[in-house]
């Protein structure tokens, strides 16, 4: 048991993080959307009816969609890419291991069943990866809308205006604001991580270059 959790204790630690700050997320959203509530004269809800709240929807999936389309952006931008210097980039000059063709792999070692099976099953294996934090990205994103416009509804109503539809609400300033000023910050984070890594080091760390390499030194 040791022996797996060591195995797989990156995961396990961001999953158990992930967690740990949902739930955070989760009760303290409530103590401020029954905040809100109080100052307009309306009843508090519980935990369970909160996390039904258009206000919680938006505001979970309003997030994971900039986190899958930050993560997919960068598998296919660092496919084609470079940056020189940087831990985060394949190596600008010879042959990356990533740009291996499967198809001229050793079927006798111990290869990933679609590379083995071959044709159609292993052209969408090969981009695998970017698919599925995009298919992640576009279910996020309509999650946002179908959140998004619940809350708004809600708060139109309170002003005494009608309600909207998700496809009305996904026309409005509202909604690419709050996916812009996501969408914006993820970027900045991997640019940061970009180049920084170019002459800032963490010993121990895969995000890093050894501490003695060199600037110039691109990652593997």
């Amino acid at each position: 048991m040791r022996g797996w959790v060591r195995d797989h204790g990156l995961l396990l630690a961001n999953a158990g993080l992930f967690a740990v700050f949902l739930v955070g997320m989760a009760v303290s959203g409530v103590g401020a959307y029954n905040g809100d509530q109080q100052s307009h004269g309306e009843p508090t809800v519980s935990l369970s009816a909160y996390l039904q709240t258009g206000d919680f929807v938006e505001a979970v999936f309003e997030n994971w969609e900039s986190e899958f389309l930050q993560m997919g952006m960068y598998v296919v931008l660092t496919a084609y890419l470079f940056q020189r210097g940087s831990s985060e980039s394949k190596p600008i000059e010879g042959d990356a291991p990533q740009d291996q063709d499967p198809r001229d792999a050793d079927k006798r070692k111990a290869v990933p069943w679609p590379v083995r099976r071959g044709g159609w099953v292993l052209s969408l294996y090969e981009h695998s990866l970017s698919t599925l934090f995009f298919l992640l990205f576009l279910a996020s994103i309509a999650l946002h809308a179908v959140g998004g416009a619940r809350a708004y509804s809600a708060e139109q109503t309170e002003h005494g205006e009608p309600a909207v539809s998700v496809w009305t609400y996904v026309r409005t300033s509202q909604f690419w604001f709050e996916s812009f000023q996501n969408w914006q910050s993820e970027f900045l984070a991997v640019a940061v991580i970009v180049g920084a890594s170019v002459y800032l080091r963490e010993r121990g760390s895969a995000e890093s270059k050894p501490v003695a390499e060199p600037h110039h030194a691109t990652g593997a």
